[in-house]
């Protein structure tokens, strides 16, 4: 008898929580504003996009998006906040390809699970990283770059903006796809890496196209590639690593929205599709591809789940080889 009421007892306590989840969802986002974590400092690309999607997504819904920057720790603070947040629909984080995919190999003790603690949303824009030297290196291509490298070994090495991050991991990916030991100097950010690269105490560097820009302006670095499948709109002349004879040199960074696990599928479901459609518009998708680089997406969850769980499993793999840690 005990055992059959502890039964029913658990059966009926389930079915009120369903109901309470239900019902909670059909009032969302009614109760209150909704709060988009980045897990960054403020000014970056996660930034930009939370800021600006944000905004869309407050007109959509008729309901405040806040904006709440975490910085530190390479993103896992500001995650690890999201990750035990209710999953009500009223918490949000701007997951990047570090945050949800690096961070796994790169941490022994990273404090949440990127697939375990979060409901994938949308991914929202590819950042394609770009391969930049020192004007006075005296190369024009990737071919010849790896030409000099080969003939240079002892002055092989290339800055990043951290261990880990997929600048340095792109530099990895290049060391191993050509045969050939590179230095990697990590710097504390991406504008130490490209002032060290454009004085000429560091031959090249992997970094988004933007942070570049003004330096290639002023004759101090110059691009070479980028590593998407197509060119970018704020660069056409660049080739594709691709084009360029490299097609394996392909590590793009990204930007993404997550939701903590359990948030309700109706929630995701209309996040999702409020999201897209507003990518969709010429206003928000120009100022993404022209004024920031990005290649605009708007995935389903499914897809987002796939690309988080692909680049898991690959960046994991490049991360061990590297030899990267930050424990």
């Amino acid at each position: 008898m005990n055992r059959r009421f502890a039964l029913a007892a658990a059966a009926a306590c389930s079915a009120l929580s369903l109901l309470a989840s239900a019902a909670h969802a059909s009032d969302w986002p009614a109760a209150k504003a909704i709060t988009w974590v980045v897990p960054f400092a403020a000014g970056g690309s996660t930034d930009v996009v939370a800021r600006l999607v944000g905004h869309e997504l407050s007109v959509a819904l008729k309901q405040s998006v806040v904006i709440d920057n975490r910085p530190g720790a390479g993103g896992a603070i500001g995650v690890q906040a999201v990750a035990r947040a209710p999953a009500d629909g009223y918490t949000l984080i701007g997951g990047t390809i570090s945050t949800h995919a690096i961070n796994t190999a790169l941490y022994k003790k990273l404090p949440y699970d990127p697939v375990k603690d979060f409901e994938p949303v949308a991914l929202i824009a590819y950042v394609p990283n770009v391969l930049m030297v020192n004007s006075a290196l005296g190369v024009n291509t990737v071919q010849e770059l790896v030409a000099w490298i080969r003939k240079n070994p002892e002055k092989a090495s290339y800055a990043s903006s951290g261990a880990g991050t997929s600048t340095h991991l792109t530099g990895a990916q290049m060391a191993e796809l050509i045969k050939v030991p590179m230095q990697h100097i990590a710097y504390k950010g991406s504008p130490q890496a490209l002032q060290d690269v454009a004085a000429g105490n560091v031959p090249f560097l992997f970094d988004q196209l933007t942070a570049g820009m003004p330096l290639v302006k002023a004759g101090k670095l110059k691009f070479l590639a980028v590593t998407t499948k197509t060119r970018s709109p704020l660069a056409p002349d660049v080739p594709t690593t691709a084009e360029a004879g490299f097609p394996g040199l392909d590590l793009v960074s990204w930007q993404a929205v997550y939701a903590p696990k359990g948030t309700p599928k109706e929630v995701v479901s209309r996040l999702n599709t409020e999201i897209v459609k507003a990518l969709k518009s010429p206003d928000l998708k120009g100022k993404l591809e022209t004024q920031f680089g990005m290649q605009v997406v708007g995935s389903t969850p499914a897809e987002l789940a796939a690309v988080t769980a692909a680049d898991t499993a690959r960046l994991g793999e490049l991360v061990r080889k590297s030899g990267a840690t930050v424990d």
